[in-house]
């Protein structure tokens, strides 16, 4: 079959059919192989008519199509297509770069859309107006580089994927994929998702260390391992990517890692995480678009922040490609790397390589610059855009082997919540009545994802809806049950947002009349908040994926904060609130409002369900298995009518209309 294949592969060269070869580090794939797909490609509207038979299909996802999730995008136009193989090979590796040709491949006219100091304004612009304002905890903001190739042709496709094969390593995939009207040539080190046998896996990938002149240097590898900076942005990634599995997984998901991945140019950290999923895989894909690591989080709010920051679409950077087929036993399969570290090269020649940078809250503009350098090395060198790294240092010594950067790994994985180290089964013995039920509120950020497995595991019967569904406000407040009202992005007391007016309303009318136990997370815990006199405030340096120990109601917690605003209470607003019954827990010094608690009713500004938050289901079952918590609460003095008039919303500066209820 090897032969047949490599005379196939010897006549791309002068065929016209539509082509795909690929090397694939998935389970069960021999890493010394390529594949080599030829079949017709057609175009499709949604992922849901992409074919899944024993016929191999491989997709070309647009990032474009994240609005299938009902996401704000900049329509570009670039097709979803997918290449149906009616021929597949699988060849030896040596044998294919034999046969393939290497030559060089000159670029006319190369360089980014973005200059380096407008691309470190950008940085700016994002950390203040947007992380800075609770729009997100971290966003992946794209540059582009730009170029021509003259005379590009079937021949400038082989050879640049034979020089990534020789040149990059650590590659998830290496590929280099012909339609006809687009050409895609890269080496992705990241999977967006992978399912066989009913297992989903994701590969969450951030931090990025750069490698100095000359060798890999373990003692900066581990002063790079040692940054909070890199360590709370793995972190962001994992807890973002932990809720698509949630969303996908009948069980949720666990978290394996943390690992070093080692490229030629650069070295990522990443973690892996797995669940099990009954879904249709056309499903895992619509619910999985797109990664954290290319977009930012929360996902959704993401994509507008990209909307009002980037210029022009952004074609297939940061969609997928997706190799979608059944395995022996008639199941279905789907392999998908992201699609980053690529090169987009159209019939005449236009090429396009997009790269981004994750800005976090403590982003330097000139370290960002670097990283969008650093992250084009790989494709730009095959491109003889950047000369490659020497043969001595393309492979060099194994970092991930020193024993220093081992242990390094494996502090990191200590700071992580035992909750989501293992695979979580449900509660042996269900709760019965309402103290069985919870309906959590999603409010854009599906962390609610992530906090219904930690609920279901304590034997709930959990169902999310969002904010903005019909009928959503008339169910919650016949709901009996717990009712969680979740994280979102924001400024809390936006009076001008109306996603804010109509959850400050749904606010109060919870605390005023739901007897079955009222949990707010987050925004949730802001809005609960304002209800009792204490105004949220923008904080001056935002806690967005930051892990901190801190007091709470008589315990100390690590726990992890996602937040730009926070509720202030002094010594006389918490007298106030205790005289009517509730308790607030806060920062000595500033009094910052970490958590609340009275008659029927938490919250917390961390979120217990992150990674970050070590106890999390103890953190929980603390605050809702406490005095006055649970289904039949009798009546009596509810805490939002003690809010008026006690001074609270005096001491903390709350705003007009604070202390209403």
């Amino acid at each position: 079959m090897s032969r047949d294949g490599l005379e196939r592969l010897a006549r791309l060269l002068h065929d016209d059919r539509p082509f795909a070869l690929l090397r694939r580090r998935a389970p069960g794939r021999g890493h010394e192989e390529v594949e080599l797909l030829i079949g017709a490609v057609h175009e499709a509207e949604a992922l849901a008519e992409l074919p899944v038979s024993g016929r191999p299909s491989l997709a070309l996802i647009p990032f474009r199509q994240i609005r299938e999730r009902g996401f704000e995008v900049r329509d570009d136009g670039t097709p979803l297509s997918v290449l149906v193989a009616d021929e597949s090979y699988d060849l030896p590796l040596d044998e294919v770069l034999a046969a393939l040709p290497a030559h060089g491949v000159r670029v006319e006219g190369g360089a980014f859309d973005i200059g380096d100091e407008e691309y470190a304004e950008v940085v700016r612009r994002v950390v203040r107006d947007e992380i800075g304002r609770g729009e997100g905890a971290n966003f992946v903001i794209r540059r582009t580089y730009t170029g021509r190739i003259p005379g590009f042709g079937r021949a400038d496709t082989l050879a640049l994927f034979r020089r990534l094969l020789t040149g990059e390593r650590g590659a998830y995939w290496t590929f280099a994929v012909h339609t006809g009207d687009r050409t895609l040539v890269g080496a992705s080190p990241e999977v967006h998702v992978r399912m066989s046998g009913g297992t989903v896996v994701m590969n969450p990938i951030s931090g990025t260390f750069r490698y100095p002149d000359g060798a890999p240097d373990p003692e900066a590898l581990l002063r790079f391992l040692a940054d909070p900076k890199e360590r709370d942005e793995l972190s962001m990634v994992v807890d973002e990517e932990l809720k698509m599995m949630c969303a996908v997984g009948d069980r949720g998901g666990v978290v394996v890692g943390p690992r070093l991945k080692e490229m030629a140019h650069l070295a990522h950290t990443e973690y892996e995480l797995r669940g099990r999923s009954s879904l249709d895989v056309r499903e895992v894909l619509r619910e999985t678009m797109f990664a954290a690591t290319v977009t930012g989080s929360p996902v959704q709010n993401a994509c507008r922040v990209i909307e009002r920051h980037e210029p022009g679409g952004r074609g297939y950077y940061a969609g997928a490609l997706a190799l979608l087929g059944v395995d022996g036993n008639g199941a279905q399969t789907l392999d998908s790397p992201i699609l980053i570290r690529t090169a987009d090269i159209d019939p005449a020649g236009g090429l396009r390589v997009g790269v981004g940078a994750t800005l976090v809250r403590n982003s330097d503009p000139a370290g960002e610059v670097a990283e969008t350098h650093a992250k084009a090395a790989g494709v730009l060198a095959a491109l003889g855009v950047r000369p490659g790294r020497p043969p001595a240092e393309q492979v060099p010594a194994r970092l991930a082997g020193d024993p220093r950067v081992r242990a390094a790994l494996d502090a990191r994985r200590a700071d992580l919540a035992p909750f989501w180290l293992r695979m979580r089964e449900p509660a042996d013995e269900p709760r019965a009545g309402a103290a069985g039920r919870a309906l959590v509120v999603d409010c854009e950020d599906t962390f609610t994802a992530m906090l219904a497995h930690l609920l279901r595991s304590t034997g709930r019967e959990v169902t999310v809806r969002r904010f903005d569904e019909p009928g959503l406000r008339e169910a919650a407040l016949a709901f009996e049950g717990l009712i969680v009202l979740g994280p979102g992005p924001g400024d809390p007391g936006d009076a001008g947002d109306p996603r804010m007016r109509a959850l400050r309303g749904l606010a109060a009318e919870l605390l005023r009349g739901h007897r079955h136990g009222l949990l707010g997370v987050c925004l949730g815990h802001e809005l609960i908040a304002a209800e009792l006199g204490l105004a949220a405030v923008r904080k001056d340096s935002p806690l967005q994926g930051a892990q901190e120990r801190i007091p709470l109601f008589g315990r100390t917690e690590t726990v992890g904060f996602y937040n730009s605003f926070g509720a202030r209470c002094d010594d006389g607003g918490a007298a106030a609130l205790a005289a009517a019954g509730v308790e607030v827990s806060r920062d000595p010094a500033s009094g910052e409002v970490y958590a609340l608690r009275g008659a029927g009713f938490a919250s917390v500004q961390f979120h217990p369900e992150s990674v970050l938050t070590l106890d999390g289901p103890g953190v929980v079952a603390r605050l809702l298995d406490g005095p006055g918590m649970g289904a039949g609460l009798p009546d009596g003095p509810r805490a939002g009518a003690a809010s008026g008039g006690t001074g609270a919303g005096a001491a903390s500066g709350a705003g007009p209309g604070a202390g209403a209820v």
